[in-house]
């Protein structure tokens, strides 16, 4: 069981910027791939990125190309997005999740973050 906490959200003026934690802890942590979901109200959940853990390849959602950038720090076992140029329609809960093969779906997920931006 992989255990992961999400930080970093908050109240933020269009524009601004954020960047979100997510720390994994457990059994010793390997995965193929940590991606980044949001759940605005209302909505569904939806994906934002991904990154492969070993090679650091990233893959974004339409929305999020060009303002969002994901990245990881193997040796904290720890992924990050930054979200910049932030707008009203980004206001969501952040999840990150993982991926442990990729013949498998995110299994493991965070308790999400939550990203409000207004003025």
């Amino acid at each position: 069981q992989v255990q992961l906490v999400e930080s970093g959200g908050g109240l933020v003026q269009p524009g601004g910027s954020l960047r979100l934690s997510c720390a994994a802890s457990g059994r010793t942590f390997s995965t193929y791939a940590m991606g980044w979901f949001r759940q605005a109200p209302g909505k569904e959940r939806e994906f934002v990125a991904r990154i492969r853990w070993n090679s650091g390849t990233t893959y974004y959602a339409e929305a999020a190309k060009g303002r969002f950038t994901v990245s990881r720090d193997k040796a904290k076992n720890t992924v990050f997005l930054q979200l910049d140029s932030l707008k009203p329609e980004d206001t969501a809960v952040y999840y990150c999740a993982a991926r442990p093969t990729q013949f498998q779906d995110y299994n493991d997920w965070g308790q999400g973050t939550q990203v409000t931006v207004s003025s």
